[in-house]
């Protein structure tokens, strides 16, 4: 009896697979589940194109609104570039003095570009710009003081207004000035925008998730009879749940891909008005698409929509049925 037993034992363990026969029948099994799946919502074509659309266009909505808000930094960036903050020297400056201080100011780490604009340059712009010329003939001496135009390098308003209090201290300077109300104003502006994005996409993702979910509950709804069966011949909970995780999954790749498609489309259609602006403008403003890496976050976002919508479906229904 003991040598039947060990016959067994040896002929068990001799046709027991390995560990790479394991993980191949577990690939195999997976590709099987993800192509019948697959299968499962080609054959319902009016529910699937129905549902893709909601996800399609949930994702759309939110994905424009953050080229928006993209295309609209690339604009302010090029005005952050051109604030200056204006340096008035005093009128018994020298210019050795002055060519130290510009030496100074370039030395500085916060500070990006140094121009001088000399009293005598100012002088001969205003007379040509103003029409008085004739009149400015009559002074006695140049009134206007010689300036500084100094770039800083953090182009933020608050680091710009502490630059400044920072500059009214240095020798020779009679006033500093910078105007940033506008600069808070727009950055103000694009925060709300970007708070305004994220709140919209929270509430079109939710929508859609809660229709992946009452997708995949119909479609558990529709099967029941058939997952009755396979829980009485041994199939897991698991086994039974993976075809619809994968139909959540799928639901999200072609969801995803149908927003890319409408945006692009959209930007294409946009891109000719675009340019008819910017060239009555002279302007080298060029409409930005999505990159690689935020197509990839928006096939993330919604192929991560469609499996957590379906998971709830399943961990929910499946467990509920029962032979």
């Amino acid at each position: 009896m003991s040598i039947l037993f060990s016959g067994r034992a040896v002929g068990a363990t001799a046709t027991q697979p390995n560990i790479l026969q394991k993980l191949l029948r577990g690939i195999f099994t997976h590709l099987r589940q993800a192509i019948t799946s697959l299968g499962e919502l080609w054959r319902s074509p009016l529910w699937t194109l129905i549902t893709v659309a909601v996800l399609g266009v949930s994702m759309t909505l939110p994905t424009t609104l953050h080229l928006l808000v993209k295309n609209i930094q690339q604009v302010s960036r090029s005005y952050d570039q051109s604030f200056e903050i204006s340096l008035f020297l005093q009128n018994e400056t020298t210019p050795t003095e002055i060519a130290t201080l510009v030496t100074l100011l370039q030395g500085d780490p916060q500070v990006a570009k140094v121009r001088l604009i000399d009293k005598a340059a100012a002088m001969t712009e205003f007379k040509q710009q103003s029409g008085f010329g004739e009149a400015l003939a009559f002074l006695d001496q140049n009134p206007l003081p010689d300036v500084l135009l100094v770039t800083p390098k953090i182009n933020q308003p608050a680091a710009a207004e502490a630059l400044m209090q920072k500059l009214q201290k240095e020798r020779h300077v009679e006033l500093a000035k910078l105007d940033i109300s506008w600069l808070e104003r727009l950055a103000a502006l694009m925060n709300l925008l970007q708070q305004a994005v994220y709140t919209i996409a929270i509430l079109l993702l939710s929508a859609a998730l809660l229709v992946i979910g009452n997708t995949i509950r119909l479609s558990i709804m529709d099967k029941k009879a058939e997952i009755e069966v396979m829980k009485l011949v041994g199939a897991t909970d698991a086994f039974i749940q993976r075809p619809f995780l994968y139909t959540g999954i799928w639901l999200g790749v072609f969801g995803g891909f149908l927003a890319f498609v409408v945006v692009e489309v959209m930007l294409w259609w946009l891109r000719s008005a675009i340019a008819t602006v910017t060239q009555l403008y002279q302007s080298d403003f060029v409409l930005n698409s999505l990159s690689m890496q935020e197509f990839g976050w928006l096939m993330l976002i919604a192929v991560s929509l469609g499996l957590i919508g379906s998971y709830i479906a399943v961990r929910s229904h499946i467990k509920a049925i029962e032979p």
